[in-house]
């Protein structure tokens, strides 16, 4: 017998958010991704970011960009992502990451969905990265 229980008597904190090395930027979102939440997704944003979901759209702020998110965790399947080139100037970034959603949705179709995003980030005041672009699908949207 112990004198101590494992069980955690409190859920750490949420830690995923935003991060303060670029470099880490995209496995960052690939964790916040994997959480299943649109809400923890719009942490990696600016309040008035653009998200392109698609050719000719365009979606600004939480409620417009987790409708777009909100669809894609929908398939339950999970998002891949590896940097291809970052290019930070001072406090903006501009990255480029190959990214793909490879496996059977939740409603039984094969799904592939993948892309080569080209996203402007910036640095905020808290030394956080968070988009003001993210245009997952670059030059074809």
């Amino acid at each position: 017998m112990t004198d101590f229980d494992e069980t955690p008597r409190h859920a750490p904190a949420d830690p995923i958010g935003p991060v303060t090395d670029p470099t880490a930027h995209a496995a960052a979102f690939r964790a916040a991704f994997a959480s299943g939440s649109s809400a923890v997704i719009d942490r990696f944003y600016e309040p008035g970011a653009l998200l392109i979901p698609g050719r000719g759209e365009s979606r600004s702020g939480q409620a417009e960009r987790a409708s777009a998110y909100d669809h894609l965790l929908g398939f339950g399947v999970p998002m891949l992502t590896e940097t291809r080139h970052l290019h930070v100037a001072g406090d903006i970034a501009l990255s480029i990451v190959d990214w793909s959603m490879r496996g059977t949705a939740r409603q039984g179709f094969p799904l592939d969905l993948h892309g080569v995003s080209a996203d402007v980030l910036r640095r905020g005041s808290d030394g956080r990265w968070r988009y003001v672009i993210d245009n997952p699908f670059g030059t074809t949207a």
